[in-house]
């Protein structure tokens, strides 16, 4: 499957930019897919009405089952024209199919007011494509079929390949529309959004709603019990997360257009149950005099205007329900101990908001190899029933996790000719692992967690003693949140007997002595065997 989706990324290649190349084959694969679905309830209907236009042609019967209504016009007074994916491949040799393209394009997206603003209009006659290249790329995109390739989420697995192709083929910026997704999972396996509201002020492509529902999916849970919301900055990136979730049949509300969460929340005194979010790293370019007041900050203190790390926690800790809200998000490890912010950090924590503090493997994005910390943060940390689980009153408690030596799954993938990116990537046995170290941490049976060292520690926020004795606690570290602060390392060296271990170094030393001295003395006897003298 990944080599027909590869020969569609090949055949623009040398075409134009890599955005606009994206949003070609992605705006396309979307075409195909809606037409699929839009076929599928067709027939449906014609098996139901038989061929009534008053079935077949109202957008009702077919949004109804989470289908975009395709429209065209083939005897009308103006040129003929038609958005179905059928028509686009009949004609996929004409002069003018570029032309074709962006008409079908634009006349889905009045016909489906959910997809305002998604698809760019005029891509195709401006991205410098002949007719051949297009022509190429649409066979090669309707070779991704469902009776080929007898896939259960055929188009999540398109979608989910481009995205991820793009962002590694992409810079730094480009990245930021992409979170690997078992990151992701891990995320919304930490969080268990089974019903509520899933928000993301910071959402790229749309990966942490997508997992939400997957989340659901794999336990067996009511998809409609959840919504989603969020916003996005990059316009185009904004499309990108429209059309994500539009072709996966996922309901969303992403504003009425891209703005700057800070400055421009489309959410405002909104409140949710869960925030999944991988914000920007170390976002500079962010600040605006309005936000020095702002009530985000309030009793936290306000964020630096030179790093957002520390405005991305306030602002999603502001959106949380304050009885039962929970948010798993990334920062870089630098927030963990970044001295700017040690004011904020240190309010963070006398409030009791961080549950849990896991650093990641390092090589797991595509665009930076540094380790990065997934911050989990509790509005609740009381006992009581949490999804059938009985759990602790944690308050007063944070849970450090290193998965810093989990980097030996390799994933590679090809982003040019002879060029491909390897990075690290979490399977499920070792997310299901992470679940239940926090799972069993948080638990109301209190044996069925220990300390490991190197891996997972236990922490009182606040300082405490015992006979007088200060024991460890976040507050001694200076409430840093740094967990090599706290995991217990094991000195591996403690377990060489170094007075054996010399001995026997003393003992291969003269071995290899005495064999030197040999091989000296036979190489001195052949040369003298031979009329000459050697030292």
């Amino acid at each position: 499957m990944e080599q027909v989706l590869w020969k569609c990324r090949v055949d623009l290649r040398g075409v134009g930019s890599l955005d606009n190349n994206r949003d070609a084959v992605i705006s396309l694969v979307f075409l195909k897919f809606a037409g699929d679905k839009f076929e599928k309830r067709r027939a449906e209907l014609i098996k139901m009405y038989g061929e009534n236009p008053i079935f077949l042609e109202k957008a009702s019967f077919y949004n109804a089952e989470n289908v975009f209504y395709l429209p065209e016009n083939l005897s009308g007074d103006d040129k003929e024209w038609s958005t179905r994916w059928s028509y686009i491949k009949k004609h996929s040799g004409d002069n003018d199919i570029a032309v074709k393209i962006d008409k079908a394009m634009d006349e889905i997206q009045k016909a489906n007011p959910p997809l305002k603003d998604t698809l760019r209009k005029n891509l195709f006659v401006t991205l410098g494509a002949d007719k051949e290249k297009l022509k190429s790329l649409i066979n090669d995109i309707d070779d991704i079929r469902e009776e080929k390739f007898h896939c259960e989420d055929l188009i999540g697995r398109t979608y989910e390949y481009f995205l991820r192709l793009y962002a590694a083929s992409g810079t730094k910026e480009d990245g930021e529309f992409y979170t690997p997704s078992c990151v992701v999972q891990l995320i919304a396996e930490m969080i268990e959004p089974y019903s509520g509201v899933v928000y993301d002020p910071c959402c790229g492509s749309g990966g942490m709603f997508v997992q939400s529902m997957k989340f659901v999916d794999r336990h067996k849970g009511n998809r409609n019990r959840i919504s989603v919301i969020g916003q996005e900055s990059n316009p185009d990136t904004w499309r990108l997360c429209k059309m994500n979730l539009a072709i996966r049949g996922i309901s969303h509300d992403l504003g009425t257009k891209n703005a700057s969460t800070f400055t421009d929340d489309q959410h405002k005194d909104r409140k949710v149950d869960f925030v999944m979010a991988n914000p920007p790293f170390n976002l500079k370019k962010w600040w605006a005099d309005t936000l020095a007041n702002d009530n985000r900050w309030s009793g936290y203190g306000v964020p630096r205007e030179s790093n957002a790390n520390y405005a991305w926690i306030l602002h999603m800790i502001s959106k949380l329900d304050v009885n039962h809200g929970i948010a798993g998000f990334l920062l870089a490890n630098g927030a963990l101990n970044d001295a700017d912010d040690a004011q904020i950090r240190e309010q963070l924590i006398k409030k009791d908001k961080v549950e849990a503090i896991i650093v990641l493997p390092r090589d797991m994005f595509y665009t930076t190899d540094i380790s990065v910390t997934l911050w989990i943060v509790n509005m609740n940390k009381n006992a009581g029933t949490v999804n059938g689980r009985k759990v602790r009153d944690r308050r007063g408690e944070i849970l450090f996790v290193d998965l810093r030596t989990w980097n030996e799954n390799i994933s590679e993938i090809e982003i040019d000719k002879g060029k491909s990116k390897k990075k690290v990537v979490l399977t499920d046995d070792q997310i299901a692992m992470v679940k239940k170290i926090y799972n069993d941490w948080q638990s109301e049976d209190t044996s069925l967690y220990h300390d490991v060292p190197e891996l997972c520690k236990s922490v009182k926020t606040r300082k405490w003693f015992i006979d007088g004795a200060e024991q460890l606690s976040v507050e001694q570290k200076g409430f840093a949140l740094t967990p090599s602060k706290y995991i217990d390392f094991i000195d591996h060296d403690l377990d060489i007997d170094f007075p054996k271990e010399m001995a026997r170094i003393q003992n291969e030393m003269k071995d290899i002595l005495e064999q030197e001295k040999k091989s000296q003395k036979m190489l001195a006897d052949a040369f003298k065997g031979i009329g000459y003298g050697i030292d």
